[in-house]
Formats: C-alpha cells, sequence, structure tokens
C-alpha cells in the first residue's frame, strides 16, 4: 500500500516505514505530525484519487531529526565587465518516518 501525499508544497510517495527528508517542518525531533492532504491511495489494485484529497485519509509520522543539505554554489558573471558574484546555500530539512496510514 501506498500514498500520495502533500508535505510542505511537495508531492510524495510513501508507504508505511519510509523514511523521507522534506522542508523544514516547525516541530521538535521526536515530535508526532500528521498530514491530511493525501492526493492518492493505493491498495493492490484498488486505487483511490482525491479531488483535490482523499477524504478521510491521513498519513501519521515522526520526526527523526533536522539536518542542512549539501552546499549549493551560485556564481554570476558577465564576462569583459569585471562583474563576478559567488554565494553559497544551504537547505534546511527535517527527516520524517512514516508510521502509520489509514483511510
Amino acid at each position: 500500500m501506498f500514498v500520495v501525499v502533500s508535505i510542505a508544497g511537495q508531492q510524495f510517495k510513501v508507504s508505511e516505514g519510509n523514511t523521507v527528508f522534506v522542508h523544514q517542518l516547525d516541530a521538535k525531533e521526536g515530535d508526532k505530525v500528521s498530514f491530511d492532504q493525501v492526493l492518492l491511495v493505493s491498495s493492490g489494485s484498488d486505487v483511490t484519487l482525491g479531488k483535490p484529497s482523499v477524504a478521510g485519509a491521513k498519513v501519521n509520522a515522526t520526526v527523526l531529526k533536522h539536518a542542512k543539505g549539501d552546499k549549493v554554489i551560485v556564481f554570476k558573471k558577465k564576462r569583459r565587465k569585471g562583474y563576478r558574484v559567488k554565494n553559497g546555500h544551504r537547505q534546511c530539512f527535517t527527516q520524517i518516518k512514516i508510521d502509520s496510514i489509514t483511510r
């Protein structure tokens, strides 16, 4: 059984026991969180598609840790003008573990 759920503006295909990195959530490590914006539920050959979300479906998860992603270098340059700008960025993520899926 798997579901497609919208978490922090992104869609993820998850099933029970999966660990997923999502954009940083406002929760502490060890907290239980739930997501009710389930877009699709698939159980074998039985597929339920939401319009826009499946009524009564819910995904429960546990926050494992907060982390930062790899550094992304942003380099801008204009040739022959002497313009060079170098910036770095590290995105903040939250690792969650999917505990249960209810329909």
